[in-house]
């Protein structure tokens, strides 16, 4: 179980920590210039994606990807509350001092951002030939000796 659920728990943490570092940066850099809080913010955003581009890719070549979307998409939103619901307090606010309403937009642009991520990630893996059910493919037609059919034009 640990097994399974470990590298769940370590993505959503990677991910809350992205967010923590962005809060941090804005709390200390930015001061209350609300552009800077804001360009730093979208940074952050990118950056959750970027991570999960390699990540997606990791994780799609060892199981199938009907476990990676579940899974990774478990730790997104798990990593979504904690930086919409916890991440304020870094910043030493209160996660609705804004409104419900910033509360909705960071967690749709946190889990949107997030999912392009990943979809370029398992994009990339599947184009290569090196995801999960590919590999099986060829170690399929490997042990059975088969080769694939060539199609006959006429």
């Amino acid at each position: 179980m640990q097994e399974r659920w470990m590298p769940v728990g370590l993505v959503a943490a990677g991910l809350f920590l992205v967010n923590v570092i962005a809060r941090l940066v804005v709390r200390f850099a930015a001061g209350d210039n609300d552009d800077r809080q804001v360009t730093i913010g979208l940074w952050a955003l990118f950056a959750v994606g970027a991570v999960l581009i390699p990540v997606a890719f990791w994780y799609g070549r060892r199981v199938p990807m009907i476990r990676v979307i579940g899974e990774l998409g478990l730790a997104v939103v798990v990593a979504c509350l904690l930086s919409v619901l916890v991440g304020p307090f870094v910043s030493g606010v209160g996660p609705f001092s804004n409104g419900v309403g910033l509360v909705f937009r960071q967690f749709f642009y946190f889990v949107g951002l997030s999912a392009i991520g990943a979809v370029v990630g398992l994009l990339i893996l599947m184009t290569t030939g090196l995801d999960y059910k590919s590999q099986s493919w060829k170690r399929y037609i490997e042990r059975s000796g088969t080769k694939p059919r060539k199609v006959v034009r006429r």
